[in-house]
């Protein structure tokens, strides 16, 4: 296939030869060799697929708020072709069992690649670790998503752990016995405790969904420091301040003064990609203080409205913090980049769309959206995995 009349993240004219599902070609003028099919882009954005370090698809336990079918749907109209899932399941995936059960449904579905993260203690129960002696080489990220291990020495194990065998640790900040009252401090605190381990142990680490400014100042302060430590942050962190919206997530929305320091944050390198946190919820769980939101579908419109249109980050930035940003976080080496001998992962924006969000039609299985009614530039027209179309837009008529 040739891609044709498409446009790069700077504007330039873009051509993109894709064969067996790799890009073979990117320039301008290519010619198209006998047969080959064209995709003509109109002259839209072409940019490499996004990937999310952190996402929740509910699968197995909760299948009535999201399953691996209506979240691969919302995540190929988003313009992702790779998710992260967190453990946080019923059962809790805390065995390879488990996590090979929900990728190998994924890759059934076909829509978008998944790594299911494995918790750091067996069960969330804080304290057995021996679980990660036995995972095997394909499963590198673990998590304690939402069930912050207290205990110092349990988490100090685990690093030690995860350095000897090569996992990621990838941490939701919260001391549970502080968030209840304090979830600034509660974030800040485990932070600073996570970074300092990171450091001692030289155990890879990503902080998740990171919330304020002294979150981004002991991140960047690791990294000085050497510690091998990355960082993502979500677009309704971005979006929202506590000013402009009470609506419940973990960490919650924070002030005016903390999303400025994200986005420069962003803007300095210390924030290495964004992740979308999606987390779907019946409207009765989100009466009943459910903490969350679903983000998959919003995220490229809010971020490039948000960060490109009113901060003036250039879209190639935005697009390194969506693609190649977080390629670099999963170790996915043949993804992030549209060039030669990558995956054909590709997405074609509309940024100067403006479309308002309508829950109601997003593709996730739960409508938990505090985006609804807003409207934003920058719309997924269509979604490439490996050169074959997973969404495409009403309207878009290439």
């Amino acid at each position: 296939m040739i891609l044709k009349n498409a446009k790069d993240a700077n504007g330039a004219p873009c051509e993109v030869w894709v064969k067996d599902g790799v890009i073979r070609a990117v320039g301008y003028g290519l010619p198209a060799p006998e047969g080959e099919p064209v995709l003509d882009a109109r002259g839209l954005t072409l940019l490499p697929a996004f990937i999310d370090t952190h996402c929740h698809w509910r699968t197995p336990g909760f299948t009535y708020k999201e399953d691996i079918a209506t979240g691969s749907a919302a995540a190929a109209a988003g313009g992702y072709t790779f998710v992260n899932l967190m453990p946080n399941t019923k059962p809790v995936c805390s065995s390879a069992e488990t996590a090979r059960s929900v990728m190998d449904k994924a890759k059934e579905i076909g829509l978008c690649d998944v790594n299911q993260c494995v918790s750091i203690t067996k069960d969330f129960d804080g304290k057995t670790l021996d679980h990660l002696l036995e995972l095997p080489d394909d499963l590198r990220y673990i998590s304690e998503d939402g069930n912050g291990v207290m205990n110092n020495a349990v988490m100090a194990r685990a690093f030690a752990i995860a350095t000897d065998r090569g996992l990621v640790v990838m941490s939701h900040a919260e001391d549970r016995e502080i968030s209840p009252w304090d979830y600034r401090l509660a974030e800040n605190i485990e932070t600073v405790r996570n970074c300092h381990l990171a450091e001692y142990y030289g155990t890879r680490l990503h902080m998740c969904h990171v919330s304020t400014k002294e979150v981004i100042r002991a991140i960047r302060q690791s990294q000085f420091s050497g510690g091998r430590v990355t960082c993502e942050v979500t677009p309704h962190h971005l979006w929202f301040d506590d000013s402009r919206l009470q609506y419940k997530v973990n960490p919650p929305i924070r002030t005016a003064e903390d999303v400025d320091a994200l986005v420069e944050g962003i803007k300095n390198g210390t924030v290495s990609c964004i992740g979308t946190d999606h987390a779907p919820h019946t409207a009765e769980d989100k009466a009943n203080g459910a903490a969350g939101m679903v983000g998959l579908e919003t995220a490229f419109a809010v971020c490039y409205t948000k960060l490109c249109r009113e901060c003036g980050l250039p879209l190639e930035h935005l697009s390194a913090l969506m693609s190649a940003g977080p390629a670099a976080v999963m170790n996915l080496p043949a993804k992030g980049l549209v060039a030669p001998g990558f995956d054909a992962d590709l997405v074609l924006v509309d940024i100067d769309h403006m479309f308002t969000v309508d829950a109601q039609k997003l593709h996730s299985k739960s409508k938990n959206c505090p985006y609804d009614g807003q409207s934003f530039y920058g719309k997924i027209m269509l979604t490439l995995k490996a050169g074959k179309e997973t969404y495409r837009s009403p309207e878009f008529a290439g």
